[in-house]
């Protein structure tokens, strides 16, 4: 499962990362009285500014926001509501892009705001469009600072959130490295998960399992602002694995933890992509969009799914629970409710209950028009595997 190698070759393979996306987390960002950490992020910015100097393009998906806010709002330290959340990230958006452009700025270079949504994500037409401001900022030399859209999305202000968020966007720009920077210096395996234990964490993690989740303990910063959220932070590197990209999850507080990483020293938990990573049309199916109903298949159906890459004809499916349209997300699970794939339907919930264990030749006789022959085709279809982990940490 974990290997301490330091001197793992895929380490060296992180000098040549050209294209990288930094989260860094609100206890890295604010110091104990509440307040921007002005010297952590202007060292910060300085490593940024030396990279892209190097040509290495660069997204920042900062926290922070809240935080950066709380002070103004006379709300520092004190238990937040959501509508209080949500004003705090509005003035703090503010003043964390100003101080970011200020300092990247004295390094000669420029900034720009992108504020996310998972609507944003979801959506296709949206997502290119995302996918596209991206690359056209990243050509310009430009460094986009990515946050969540806080001040207006209730759902998303939670902990964890740029953990996952940091991971669809390096999916989205097709990163060659995912680097979380967090109050944390990696992965802690075991009952102390705290380096102030005199622990070291895990070197290099090939594949994240349910036992990474059992294991992961959340340690509070020395600000006490955030938590080091692990179990956010691993659901986060699975979904970047599974599209290919390698994460490095290291202290925000060690001076030069990026040159580091980048130079291929032991310097976080390293942990490995997937060898058979997804399609970016695939990744998006499986972590962007939110399914809208249930398809059950039946036993030989799995065995097709799952053995053969087939597509999902009606003759498979037992049955239809949820509200859906064509084109819509929908989850595949086998009889024993276990998910097993998850994709894009041709037909409606009502259309799919009409058709459901028939063969596809009768479709049109069923429904007096026939789109496709199969409900889900291959190509919009992804198998869940076994190994991967879902939302709440449990093996599948």
């Amino acid at each position: 499962m974990e290997t301490d190698r330091s001197g793992h070759t895929f380490r060296e393979k992180l000098r040549r990362s050209r294209r990288i996306v930094v989260k860094v987390g609100s206890g890295v960002l604010v110091d104990a009285r509440h307040q921007l950490h002005t010297a952590r992020i202007t060292a910060l910015t300085g490593s940024l500014a030396r990279l892209m100097k190097r040509g290495v393009q660069l997204v920042l998906v900062s926290s922070g926001a809240v935080a950066a806010g709380a002070p103004l709002m006379d709300l520092q330290g004190r238990a937040k509501t959501i509508p209080q959340k949500q004003a705090c990230a509005a003035v703090g958006q503010i003043r964390l892009m100003a101080l970011y452009e200020r300092l990247i700025g004295e390094q000669g270079r420029h900034t720009a705001q992108i504020l996310l949504t998972q609507a944003d994500m979801r959506n296709r037409e949206r997502y290119l469009n995302a996918k596209n401001t991206f690359e056209t900022l990243l050509e310009a030399g430009i460094l986009p600072i990515v946050n969540e859209n806080d001040s207006v999305v209730v759902e998303e202000i939670k902990f964890g959130d740029n953990d996952n968020l940091s991971a669809q966007v390096a999916a989205l720009v097709q990163a060659d490295l995912l680097l979380i920077l967090s109050s944390v210096g990696g992965f802690y395996e075991g009952p102390i998960a705290s380096a102030d234990a005199g622990a070291r964490p895990v070197s290099v993690v090939e594949t994240i399992t349910a036992r990474h989740f059992e294991q992961a303990r959340d340690v509070e910063s020395s600000e006490g602002i955030s938590t080091g959220g692990m179990r956010s932070k691993l659901l986060a590197i699975q979904k970047a694995a599974q599209y290919g990209v390698a994460t490095v999850l290291a202290s925000g507080l060690t001076e030069d933890a990026i040159e580091k990483v980048l130079s291929g020293k032991d310097e976080g938990t390293l942990f490995l992509p997937a060898e058979e990573r997804l399609s970016a049309r695939k990744h998006w199916i499986l972590h962007s969009l939110l399914p809208a109903g249930t398809l059950t298949v039946d036993a030989g159906a799995v065995a097709a799914l799952m053995r053969q890459g087939t597509s999902l004809l009606p003759i498979g499916i037992s049955a239809v629970s949820g509200e859906f349209q064509s084109g819509n997300a929908v989850r595949i699970v086998g009889p024993d409710g276990r998910e097993i794939a998850r994709g894009l339907t041709h037909y409606s919930s009502a259309e799919v209950a009409a058709i459901r264990g028939r063969r596809s030749e009768e479709i049109e006789s069923l429904l007096g028009y026939s789109y496709y022959d199969e409900v889900i085709h291959r190509d919009n279809l992804v198998l869940i595997r076994r190994e991967v982990v879902d939302q709440e940490g449990r093996g599948t």
